[in-house]
């Protein structure tokens, strides 16, 4: 009698722990904003057609990096002051990361891909 109680107990133990770890790790998780909203926040467009990029800002924009993801720079603009900012990829590569300052001094970086 005592050895069939026992792999049921045990079994009841597993079961415990494992939802117990699993509501744990429910309640560990941040909420997240989804993508969409994140993406809508964004006050700039990147458009792209072929190997032109233009960066379109609601606000103006101060300063424009753009580099290889081998971390070559090939565009550096401190004071573009517009809020329009269009350049050629003569690199051949297909993706870049470009990193915009705007005139209130907040900066966003973004992975963008030409053809």
């Amino acid at each position: 009698m005592m050895k069939s109680s026992s792999p049921k107990l045990f079994i009841s133990a597993i079961i415990l722990c494992v939802a117990t770890l699993a509501t744990g790790q429910v309640n560990a998780i941040p909420d997240k904003k989804p993508a969409a909203e994140t993406a809508a926040a964004k006050p700039y467009k990147v458009l792209t057609s072929g190997k032109r990029i233009t960066v379109q800002s609601k606000t103006e924009i101060n300063k424009i990096f753009v580099w290889t993801s081998t971390g070559r720079r090939f565009v550096e603009e401190n004071n573009v002051k517009a809020a329009s900012y269009s350049f050629t990829v003569t690199i051949n590569e297909k993706f870049f990361y470009i990193m915009l300052e705007l005139k209130d001094g907040k900066r966003y970086t973004e992975k963008i891909g030409v053809q």
